[in-house]
């Protein structure tokens, strides 16, 4: 089966339409999939619902969505950084449903794994628990979340083979593999395209068979926070 497609366009040709759910890969600035949210800009999508950490900043990221107002509601963890972000919430414009970190990562994961819900301690006795299921273990009270089944999957990766086998630089390996794991349909973009065979078994983050379709991509290396000092 083919994989490696031309561009991100092409690459989410057939994939996109009104109201979907997507999961997005990326912490702060790091392991964007630049280059596929600009190609759904382009496409026009609206109504999204977006899981991802965060909404990235006013022209980058995802906040290139948020500009053009084609995300209905966000489903994150952090959301400092975005004063768009902040105007169209306050406006009434933009829904958000907040997730601790931890949790969102393994509600995707779970969604991946087919496990469609677990309990979890964090958010217990917040508004975070609101209106969800309660179970005591052990004495001990539960929250249950559910996992999540995303519509389309985006990430961005280091280096990939032809068959999608995926390694994460650094800390760009953050929600990438949970938000891979969790789209009915996974589509990469990929610093380099490696030849089949030459990544080790054993450094492998992704497996290929989370990923349906990529592409080789340029990418923009942002700073998100520059701290200086006097020479």
């Amino acid at each position: 089966m083919k994989k490696l497609y031309d561009s991100a366009a092409d690459a989410l040709d057939g994939l996109l339409f009104d109201g979907m759910l997507i999961a997005a890969g990326g912490f702060g600035l790091c392991g964007i999939p630049e280059n596929l949210i600009a190609a759904i800009r382009d496409a026009g999508t609206k109504d999204l619902t977006v899981v991802s950490n965060n909404a990235g900043v006013d022209d980058f990221g995802l906040g290139v969505l948020l500009q053009t107002k084609q995300v209905k509601k966000m489903v994150s963890s952090y959301v400092g950084e975005n004063d768009l972000f902040m105007q169209q919430y306050l406006s009434g414009e933009l829904e958000i449903e907040f997730n601790p970190q931890g949790t969102l990562a393994e509600r995707m994961r779970a969604g991946g794994a087919g496990i469609p819900g677990f309990y979890t301690k964090t958010g217990v006795g917040t508004q975070v628990a609101e209106g969800k299921e309660h179970k005591d273990f052990d004495g001990e009270t539960y929250v249950l979340e559910r996992g999540i089944v995303a519509d389309l999957a985006i990430v961005k990766a280091w280096k990939a083979d032809d068959t999608g086998n995926a390694i994460f630089r650094k800390t760009a390996r953050n929600f990438n593999p949970p938000a891979a794991m969790c789209g009915k349909t996974c589509v990469m973009e990929v610093e380099e395209i490696v030849p089949r065979g030459s990544l080790d078994p054993d450094a492998i983050h992704l497996p290929g068979i989370y990923v349906h379709r990529l592409i080789q991509g340029d990418h923009e290396k942002r700073i998100e926070q520059r701290t200086t000092r006097a020479a």
